[in-house]
């Protein structure tokens, strides 16, 4: 099939990519270009005016070759594309992110983000999330089917796979859920609350999410609150008339 670019937004160390990691090896050469560090809510953000730094890191997966840099999820991807890469991949894995990427959440995911510019770059995106605070069972009895999936459906410029395993046990699993609609439904109603008063008239904000269960008919947030692998195909390049 090819080489495979995988990177995510919690980091090159974090537990969701080097499980990734390991089950991409079967489909193709693997190659990791990942932040040095947590860069969630990233988006689609990417370096422009800064210098970024990309270093060999000593990946626990045989067979691995890796590079930490110290840029944002979607300046890995286009480093690993455009620099550390002698080949185009054929397709860029982004995760296993540490919580879901789901509803109105994908706008800030950097997850999301370095699987649009994957698409951006001529290669197929595919972002995985899992649960931040549920067992991991789901995803890893699911996630070589799903890759095998995927891997196998190039899809049009612009458009990228988004797949989320729900935290349940695997015996309460239902299945999995194709073609689900993007919810509109906010997984955190946010609000900010001041933390400290500052010099000036100035104030020091912090963001205070509240968990809200609210999700429509046919969508990725329905599909994980009831228990199932949702799978969606998202769209970046699309426009209307006026």
């Amino acid at each position: 099939m090819g080489k495979i670019l995988i990177t995510n937004d919690d980091g090159i160390e974090a537990d969701g990519i080097r499980r990734l990691a390991m089950a991409a090896r079967e489909f193709g050469e693997v190659y990791v270009v990942a932040p040095s560090g947590e860069r969630s809510a990233s988006s689609h953000c990417i370096t422009l005016r800064s210098p970024m730094d990309i270093y060999p890191f000593d990946f626990p997966v045989e067979g691995v070759t890796a590079f930490s840099c110290t840029g944002t999820p979607a300046d890995c991807v286009r480093a690993g594309i455009l620099n550390v890469m002698e080949e185009k991949p054929y397709a860029v894995l982004c995760g296993i992110n540490h919580g879901y990427n789901a509803a109105s959440d994908v706008q800030y995911s950097g997850t999301v983000g370095a699987a649009f510019e994957a698409s951006f770059q001529g290669c197929l995106g595919i972002a995985l999330s899992e649960s931040s605070n549920g067992p991991h069972d789901v995803t890893d009895a699911f996630l070589r089917e799903i890759l095998e999936e995927t891997l196998a459906h190039p899809l049009p410029d612009g458009q990228i796979f988004n797949i989320n395993f729900p935290g349940c046990a695997l015996d309460t699993c239902r299945g999995i859920l194709r073609n689900r609609k993007l919810s509109k439904k906010m997984p955190f109603r946010d609000a900010y609350i001041t933390k400290d008063p500052l010099p000036g008239g100035g104030r020091r904000i912090i963001v205070e999410g509240h968990y809200n269960e609210e999700a429509e008919e046919s969508t990725d947030r329905q599909a994980l609150l009831n228990g199932y692998v949702s799978v969606s195909i998202l769209n970046n390049l699309s426009s209307i008339q006026y």
